[in-house]
């Protein structure tokens, strides 16, 4: 019995080991801030599961009836006195402003320093149209003469390449429905929704080979939302870039207007 209670209790804290191992690796720029915000959810939440099981623990072994102790033990109340309020109150605000406060304040002030200043400035920006569709991701870089929906772009399927240490602008339509486009090694998603345009924007710090994913139920085939996204030095994305614009250009057919689905890029 005293085995299992123990096993009961630490389950949570394996439970979070787990998660730790099993975790996609980190190779953005910001990632940490995400990973750091569920780090102290785990840990906050486990350590207050601890103290409450504690506390039920405790109310069942040392506080039962006794014959030898019956008014001691067998007095209730209802919990409502002042007291009872005020340490109540305590508890709750010292849990909400410890715990949830310090997690909002930390998510506000991530959105604001990384994930919503978008480096617009930058003179290295990679930029990129995506435009989602069951069951596949189609990406659009803007060619020689930087500008979007001409005959120049380079047209990929289900394949983003983006260069080590530059930052990289995404923007995101849908054709049909409502997908998410998720980078699990960057910590973060965001939607692809019909007749609208959003947006992110991440930053690699180390080169590979990494999975696309769809984090939005899209129809029956949805596991096929997969793409692929490979990392590379400045020069070697430079290298696949002349080769990709070559490929595309070969490929573009002006009467397939279709494929023609690029649009202007809005700072």
């Amino acid at each position: 019995m005293r085995k299992a209670a123990v096993a009961i209790l630490l389950a949570p804290l394996a439970a979070h080991a787990t998660l730790l191992g099993g975790r996609p690796v980190d190779v953005s720029l910001d990632g940490h801030r995400g990973d750091w915000l569920f780090d102290v959810t785990t840990i906050s939440v486990t350590i207050l599961f601890l103290i409450m099981v504690a506390i039920m623990l405790g109310a069942v072994l040392f506080h039962r009836e006794k014959p030898d102790d019956q008014r001691k033990f067998g007095e209730h109340d209802h919990g409502t006195s002042r007291s009872h309020l005020l340490f109540t109150a305590f508890i709750s605000l010292t849990i909400f402003f410890g715990v949830d406060g310090v997690l909002l304040a930390s998510s506000y002030n991530s959105l604001h320093e990384a994930f919503w200043n978008y480096p617009t400035a930058a003179a290295n920006t990679v930029e990129v149209e995506v435009m989602a569709q069951q069951w596949g991701w189609n990406f659009r870089y803007s060619g020689p003469d930087h500008k979007f929906g001409t005959a120049d772009d380079v047209v990929r399927f289900n394949e983003l390449a983006i260069p080590k240490d530059a930052p990289v602008t995404v923007k995101l339509r849908s054709k049909d429905v409502i997908h998410s486009f998720y980078l699990p090694n960057f910590r973060t998603k965001q939607d692809a929704i019909p007749g609208y345009t959003t947006k992110l924007w991440f930053q690699a710090t180390e080169t590979g080979n990494y999975e696309i994913g769809c984090a939005q139920h899209c129809g029956v085939n949805h596991y096929r939302m997969r793409g692929e996204l490979h990392i590379k030095e400045r020069h070697d994305f430079d290298e696949w870039l002349t080769e990709a614009t070559a490929d595309s250009a070969r490929r573009y057919d002006p009467n397939d207007k279709e494929a023609q689905w690029g649009w202007d890029w809005e700072s």
